[in-house]
């Protein structure tokens, strides 16, 4: 079954964005209807968006005009897997949650079931009108209803505070992310803890050991369990832009810094992810001041690291949930086995790190799911989100984590 995504478009300057998200969506095969208000027309056109969606894009002149078939909103509403509706404006924010239905958008809205992703955009005083802050709190009440608040920046008006809408990458990832779970939040109360990035160990303030992780996988994995309702924490060292509202982030360098902060928080986690590449050794001595090229030592003593994941299977209680990962080159289950085992984990995922489309940097990955119980599935070769998605629903399959959703909980919302 193809994935089918309705972008709804408000008045306001930051409808440019939409456009990003359209053209993104298309072309990762997803397929894309539009809805353009009255309003949404003073800044962008119609054509600019049916010819990026591939498909006419609608606008309340087709909505008056004779139905020769269904009526446009009942065809649309039952059409779409997911509505997004961006930028999301004070007066449909108030339309939605009065009910009301005076246009294609708003009818088309009482008139579908799917999860709807809202993403406002508005003048700072206009979003911190006690109206409106209510109306946003109450809607998000509505199960079907996930919201990305906006974030703080210089808006059009020249006012600097919050009202800037999401980012495009960050509702796409959102959009992605509900096509998957079908808008189920199936790790709400749950507080997962992640590590991502690469280590590294500074022989002196330029020159270090480390390795080229990006983080991406683990940015991902936040990302996918945000999306589900969970409380995420993620500590990351090196990595790259992060667009994760609502996710506390701890930001280190070396691992004893990502080991301190690791063990900080894990007596409070639930599920625990250690996809972060550790340095396995670092320089016996450090020197606060740039070494001359000519007393760089010839022979490099080193020392080892702590083994940060070994520490955590340890400590690791029976609520608590490890996940390691074993980046690896040629046959990647045995060794992934063998760590499974030797280090108390729950599961792990078996990574293949010397094939292009999978590993460290690549935006797409591929790999082995393996647990202590003996399953095993295969994944093949997707996007980092997908297969954090995948390894979330591993996750939950075998060890019942499952929980009903929390009324009113939603990703990106909970948090400033």
């Amino acid at each position: 079954m193809g994935k089918k995504v309705l972008i709804s478009i408000c008045g306001g300057i930051a409808s440019y964005k939409v456009c990003e998200v359209v053209s993104t969506l298309v072309k990762s095969g997803v397929e894309v209807r539009v809805i353009l208000t009255d309003a949404a027309q003073q800044f962008i056109t119609p054509l600019t968006l049916s010819t990026l969606c591939r498909y006419p894009a609608y606008t309340d002149e087709d909505f008056w005009q004779p139905s020769h078939g269904r009526p446009l909103h009942i065809q649309l509403g039952e059409w779409a897997q997911i509505i997004a509706i961006a930028p999301l404006t004070a007066n449909t924010l108030a339309k939605l949650v009065y009910g009301f239905a005076d246009n294609l958008l708003t009818n088309t809205i009482l008139a579908s079931t799917c999860p709807i992703l809202l993403a406002p955009a508005m003048n700072t005083d206009m979003w911190e009108q006690p109206t409106v802050q209510r109306n946003w709190q109450q809607i998000l009440t509505e199960k079907r209803f996930h919201g990305i608040k906006p974030s703080a920046g210089i808006l059009a008006c020249d006012r600097v505070g919050q009202g800037r809408m999401a980012e495009p990458k960050e509702m796409i990832t959102n959009i992605i992310s509900l096509l998957h779970t079908e808008g189920q939040r199936d790790l709400a109360g749950k507080k997962i803890l992640i590590s991502a990035g690469g280590t590294r160990e500074h022989l002196d303030p330029v020159r270090f050991i480390g390795n080229p992780s990006t983080g991406k996988m683990g940015t991902a994995l936040a990302q996918a369990a945000l999306h589900r309702g969970a409380n995420v924490t993620l500590v990351h060292s090196i990595v790259g832009e992060l667009l994760l509202s609502g996710v506390k982030i701890i930001e280190v360098v070396s691992a004893a810094q990502m080991q301190q902060a690791m063990l900080a928080h894990f007596a409070e986690a639930d599920i625990v992810v250690m996809t972060a590449a550790v340095a396995d050794v670092k320089p016996t001595e450090y020197s606060t001041k740039k070494l001359p090229k000519r007393s760089l030592p010839s022979l490099l003593p080193l020392t080892p690291v702590p083994d940060i994941v070994a520490e955590l299977g340890k400590l690791k209680q029976s609520h608590q949930y490890l996940i390691g990962f074993a980046a690896q080159t040629g046959d990647i289950v045995a060794p992934a086995l063998e760590k499974l085992r030797v280090k108390n984990l729950d599961t792990i995922v078996a990574n293949p790190i010397d094939r292009e489309d999978a590993g460290i940097g690549s935006n797409t990955n591929q790999g082995v799911f393996l647990d202590i119980e003996g399953r095993q599935l295969d994944i093949p070769s997707c996007s980092k989100l997908e297969m954090a998605h995948r390894l979330w629903d591993f996750v939950l399959e075998r060890y019942g984590l499952l929980l009903p959703p929390q009324s009113g909980q939603n990703p990106g919302d909970a948090q400033e």
